[in-house]
């Protein structure tokens, strides 16, 4: 008449067990909430000691374990090339330094993107491929120590005229290649060697709050280079370089269409930005076949010391089809020096190959609600046989005061437009030095 009651007592005991264990039991941390400090794993951060491998296996670990966040704490940690792996992110804590080494040993030469190709070159500072969800955060700096690298190109250009960017192997900051739903925010980034952050073929890309720097006679220093990707999203950023602030970028040469693996630039969107200083505020080419859906608004250019940034700069190559369509800038502040816009050819470098030149097309650029001081107008001229068709200049009130004509109020020769070949040019509200401007 006991085993009735029995077989329940030590069942419901059981269960209660179970469900104790089950409460007491400690939650395991996901494998993308682990942090690794590059303290852990050995990293120095007197500036001096050389890192690289002491962070790489701080990398390796967490890349063993499922994933996480590597951590640079404060402190100037002196670092080679370091390659993220898929499912590892990278913190920079306030006051922390990932310093570039000078010696271009530290930086293994391999199989890179670069200028529209792939070749043997040097990796940047920090590289991910095909890192789904990367999130590059913090309030610290990617420092390039850029300076023997600028020197060592000027040198070369000294000693012969001929030399070509790729000539002198120089370092990037930052590459993140073939990789979706990429974040890159907060980080200071310095006194690169070569561009600073290289973005290729990837796809939902947002880059926030950064704060880019490189000084006077730092060559292609590019801000940002967005190669092949879309749907992009830059905000809030400074930008001061020596090269072009933002660049459009895809393959190049007569040939680039057969180039499959690099996709259009299309569906890019850059706002509430400062542009110091640097060739443009966004400039296609030189390297591109197609870019298309580019807005640029609510930004300022110009500054304390500001000089030579175009607004609009489209770079036509004459040995690449290239095709960029609907491309607008809006909401525009200006107080510096430079052109509203370029759209000109590019010749640097370029070479035929023995083919037929290509053509181009450029339609449906806009540019409108534009105030400030400034330098000229800047010029539309294509090469023979290019489309330039359906330019808009709406709302524009800018003072022009280029430097070698400064101190007049009418339009200035230097200043004026120099608009050639384009079909449907729209011309609406425009005011140059207070006088109204009605086209060419």
């Amino acid at each position: 008449m006991f085993v009735r009651p029995l077989a329940f007592s030590v069942l419901a005991l059981a269960v209660a067990l179970c469900a104790c264990d089950s409460i007491a039991a400690p939650v395991a941390s996901s494998p993308a909430g682990k942090e690794a400090s590059i303290t852990d794993f050995g990293a120095k951060p007197d500036g001096t000691t050389m890192n690289t491998a002491a962070i790489q296996k701080a990398i390796e670990s967490l890349a063993g374990q499922g994933g996480g966040t590597l951590v640079i704490p404060q402190g100037t940690f002196l670092s080679g090339a370091i390659f993220l792996k898929p499912g590892v992110n990278l913190r920079l804590d306030k006051g922390a330094v990932l310093k570039g080494s000078t010696d271009v040993k530290d930086y293994p030469q391999t199989n890179t993107r670069i200028e529209g190709h792939f070749q043997q070159w040097l990796p940047a500072l920090v590289n991910a491929v095909e890192s789904d969800h990367l999130r590059i955060t913090g309030e610290g700096t990617l420092d390039g120590s850029g300076t023997p690298f600028w020197a060592a190109f000027r040198t070369a250009i000294a000693a012969d005229r001929n030399t070509k960017n790729l000539d002198v192997p120089r370092p990037r900051l930052v590459i993140i290649q073939k990789s979706k739903d990429v974040q890159v925010s907060g980080i200071h980034f310095l006194n690169s060697g070569f561009w600073n952050l290289h973005i290729y073929n990837c796809d939902g890309v947002t880059v926030d709050g950064l704060d880019i720097k490189a000084g006077d006679g730092s060559p292609s220093t590019d801000g940002m280079d967005i190669d092949s990707s879309r749907n992009v999203t830059i905000k809030n950023c400074t930008i001061s370089v020596n090269d072009d602030c933002i660049a459009l970028k895809g393959s190049k040469g007569p040939f680039a269409l057969n180039d499959k693996d690099s996709p259009p630039v299309e569906h890019i969107r850059v706002s509430d930005c400062t542009f110091v200083h640097g060739g443009s505020i966004v400039t296609v080419g030189s390297e591109a076949t197609i870019v298309r859906d580019v807005v640029v608004e609510h930004c300022k250019a110009g500054g304390p010391n500001s000089r030579g940034i175009s607004v609009i700069r489209l770079k036509l190559r004459p040995d690449t089809p290239e095709t960029y369509e609907d491309i607008h800038f809006k909401d525009i502040t200006l107080d510096g020096q430079g052109a509203l816009v370029s759209v000109q050819p590019w010749k640097q470098y370029f070479d035929l190959m023995g083919q037929p030149a290509p053509t181009r097309t450029v339609r449906n650029v806009s540019l409108s609600n534009v105030t400030g001081n400034w330098g000229s107008f800047g010029t539309i001229h294509g090469n023979d046989g290019d489309k330039i068709e359906d330019i808009t200049f709406e709302n524009i009130d800018v003072k022009l005061t280029p430097p070698a004509s400064r101190g007049t109020g009418t339009i200035l020769a230097a200043a004026a437009p120099q608009i050639v070949g384009v079909k449907n040019l729209t011309i609406k509200n425009v005011k140059l030095n207070g006088v109204a401007y009605t086209g060419p």
